[in-house]
């Protein structure tokens, strides 16, 4: 199956079902990367990289590592004026900012449900229709 995807060069055979759901457009490398560089132009991109770091953090499994990336996460994306802050409520933001000096792997689970809901409520429809699903369609779906 030659067909290549433009970010590299594995494969996307999946690229089809990107348009199905959020779920399977997320549950593809080249998928999250695609969604990524939408959500760059219309410069929210910082709820992708949130999502995809929540992912990660929930892998971890020492200590010391879990509080080191807590911390990261929470300064680049969840404190008041961080460089990445994304869209969660006070209330959810005021619950990080408490338990943050003794996080767990569930310590971003609810701020990453808003994430994750804003993203399929608001950015996926837009990214079906932008010209980079699109383009991506056109190239590596099938016909």
């Amino acid at each position: 199956k030659g067909r290549f995807c433009c970010f590299s060069q594995e494969p996307i055979d999946d690229v089809d079902s990107w348009g199905e759901s959020i779920e399977k457009l997320l549950s593809c490398k080249m998928g999250q990367m695609a969604l990524q560089d939408f959500l760059k132009s219309e410069y929210s991109e910082e709820n992708i990289l949130f999502w995809l770091a929540c992912e990660e953090y929930k892998k971890i499994t020492s200590t010391p590592e879990m509080i080191s990336r807590a911390n990261q996460i929470y300064t680049e994306f969840v404190q008041t004026e961080a460089p990445r802050q994304v869209n969660i409520d006070s209330g959810t933001r005021t619950n990080i900012t408490n338990n943050i000096s003794e996080p767990t792997l569930n310590s971003f689970d609810t701020a990453q449900k808003m994430i994750f809901s804003l993203m399929a409520r608001d950015c996926y429809p837009r990214f079906l229709k932008s010209d980079i699903y699109q383009s991506i369609l056109q190239n590596h779906g099938k016909s």
